[in-house]
């Protein structure tokens, strides 16, 4: 059996990347790692590191193809974030004009939750944690 310690980062590919880099940046305060011109392929690579030390790998590409993620569909659903303040952060994304489902209870865990996208529209989750 094999022992996975824990995810190390999920990749996304966006289709504006100085938007994305802003988005996650910025918006989401992701730290960057580091950033890189992949001029053979007329593409950026961009390493995000999360406070717990797992990345995101943000990557462009000339003209990428959309990924429909509704109706449900195979394949990745959405990337969820632990917060331990919910309303904080849902405020955060609001006043930088972030649109915010309402809050919903997670019927297994009793634990609060909501999405929001990031600028391509992938489904992006805030689930609360207690402190």
């Amino acid at each position: 059996m094999m022992h996975l310690a824990r995810l190390h980062h999920a990749a996304i590919i966006c289709s504006d990347y100085a938007r994305s880099r802003d988005f996650y940046t910025r918006i989401l305060g992701l730290r960057v790692i580091a950033e890189n011109l992949r001029v053979e392929r007329q593409s950026y690579k961009l390493d995000l590191a999360l406070a717990d030390g797992s990345q995101i790998e943000l990557f462009s590409f000339p003209a990428p193809p959309s990924r429909p993620s509704r109706p449900e569909s195979c394949g990745l659903r959405h990337l969820a974030f632990a917060v331990t303040d919910l309303d904080a952060n849902i405020a955060s994304l609001q006043a930088d004009g972030v649109e915010v489902e309402p809050v919903r209870i997670d019927a297994f865990t009793a634990r609060r939750f909501t999405f929001f996208a990031d600028p391509d529209g992938l489904p992006l989750e805030l689930y609360e944690m207690n402190p």
